[in-house]
């Protein structure tokens, strides 16, 4: 199965985007208003992509009646 980043719920990328910005200033990673962070340690974007979906499970786990692994 292919990967893909394409968005199912097109209206959620504003969302999704704010979080990975919150994200990032709760665990202290800089990232630059304009949009380029090549910059970026590996770890640090790991980090971030790491919580967002720590927190999207919880959100789906929640919505489906706390429904735990």
């Amino acid at each position: 199965m292919a990967r893909s980043n394409t968005l199912v719920v097109q209206q959620a990328k504003a969302a999704l985007d704010q979080m990975k910005y919150e994200v990032a200033q709760e665990i202290g990673v800089p990232l630059s208003p304009s949009g380029y962070n090549g910059n970026l340690l590996s770890r640090d974007a790991g980090s971030i992509g790491g919580t967002i979906t720590k927190r999207l499970v919880q959100m789906a786990e929640q919505s489906l009646g706390g429904y735990k692994r």
